[in-house]
């Protein structure tokens, strides 16, 4: 159940409804956005949407592989490197190294091969698993599947320079992905030496918590009366119950959204253009304003550069 946020009128700080599950021991959305600044209050409150599950056909992959080594720099190996996209993915490869933690020294023996990492929440998550030396994570730079593919391209054709064909890499994932990095890495059209093999797999899988669809009706309730307020979406998993939730009509056929009528005071920001295309795609919904970067100072600066009137 989330913390309700002040109902009054008078409170001049403008909520932001985060439907996200709160980071343990610190969550950088809370840190950043409880602390006025630049002439802006908001009073955060996260509203859990997902709930994962790891996947143990896939972890019994991982783990074997890691477990024979397969993941590393010679050309015996499988794979030359791993692709992560989602802390959940994280999660769930950290869960496999901590189960043989300390029996093997220099586990999980990575430390030779590149780690892809589209953005910062997943690459300090990387870098919380123990390796050493440590892991050598790359991409926290480019935010997106397809920048990190581009990226990805250039710099593991110069960490395998001299091998005519490029070992694979292994990317795990969740049941609901978008196929751009393979897509991109694996194009029929790129030379063959440059082209690289990617096997998906799948490791955790995600959905809607039932108790989202009332939590967000009492957050929503609870400040109904503020003049103006925020809803962050980080996935496209739940936004039909985003969208409902908000009073939007669902038609039955095209599952296109209708607007709720009345004065609006709710807006709503994407955490990237994976989450905003899906809304715009399925329910012709477009949110006001989509993070440049997957962060909490690219959400930060998405709705504070924001003008209605505009």
């Amino acid at each position: 159940m989330p913390e309700m946020p002040s109902s009054s009128t008078n409170n001049p700080q403008t909520p932001v409804l985060l439907l996200k599950t709160k980071s343990s021991p610190t969550d950088a959305y809370e840190e950043l956005f409880s602390t006025p600044h630049d002439g802006f209050e908001f009073d955060p409150t996260f509203v859990p949407v997902l709930q994962h599950r790891f996947t143990e056909d896939g972890l019994q992959s991982v783990r074997e592989l890691l477990q024979k080594k397969k993941i590393g720099k010679s050309e015996e190996s499988s794979y030359g490197g791993l692709i992560f996209t989602s802390q959940r993915a994280v999660e769930a490869f950290a869960k496999l190294v901590d189960e043989n933690e300390g029996r093997d020294e220099g586990w999980p023996h990575l430390q030779h091969v590149p780690i892809y990492s589209v953005g910062p929440a997943t690459t300090r998550a990387l870098t919380a698993i123990p390796q050493s030396p440590p892991l050598q994570i790359f991409g926290e730079h480019t935010g997106t599947g397809e920048v990190l593919a581009q990226y990805i391209l250039q710099h593991y054709s110069e960490w395998y320079r001299g091998r005519p064909t490029k070992p694979p890499l292994l990317f795990l994932v969740s049941e609901q992905r978008r196929d751009i990095i393979p897509k991109t890495l694996m194009d029929d059209t790129l030379p063959s030496d440059t082209r690289i093999e990617v096997t998906e797999t799948e490791v955790y899988g995600t959905g809607v918590m039932a108790s989202f669809p009332g939590d967000f009706e009492n957050v929503l309730s609870s400040t109904k009366d503020r003049p103006r307020r925020w809803v962050v979406v980080f996935s496209p998993t739940g936004c039909d119950s985003m969208l409902k939730g908000l009073g939007f009509i669902l038609d039955e056929k095209t599952g296109k959204a209708t607007k709720p009528a009345g004065q609006r005071n709710t807006y709503i920001a994407t955490i990237g253009p994976t989450t905003r295309d899906y809304l715009i795609k399925t329910f012709g919904f477009e949110p006001d304003v989509c993070a440049a970067k997957p962060s909490p100072e690219g959400i930060w600066e998405a709705i504070t550069s924001f003008n209605p009137g505009l």
